[in-house]
């Protein structure tokens, strides 16, 4: 049997080595639309790992990325 090993492993935003860099304009954009749907507010001033991380949350909060 041979290993398979998936081609794009999930990395864990924690451990990105550029997670603490301001969140990018599409990862804001997106949040700010999930967030609106959810009736929810969202800092402006997220690293692009705190992003993730909400976006994920948000996601399933909404139904959206299923």
């Amino acid at each position: 049997m041979t290993d398979q090993v998936e081609p794009n492993p999930e990395k864990d935003p924690s451990d990105w080595t550029t997670g603490d860099e301001p969140m990018t304009g599409p990862q804001k954009s997106y949040l700010q639309t999930l967030a609106q749907e959810a009736g929810e507010e969202v800092p402006d001033n997220l690293t692009k790992a705190e992003a993730s991380e909400r976006i994920d949350a948000l996601q399933k909060t909404t139904g959206r990325g299923t």
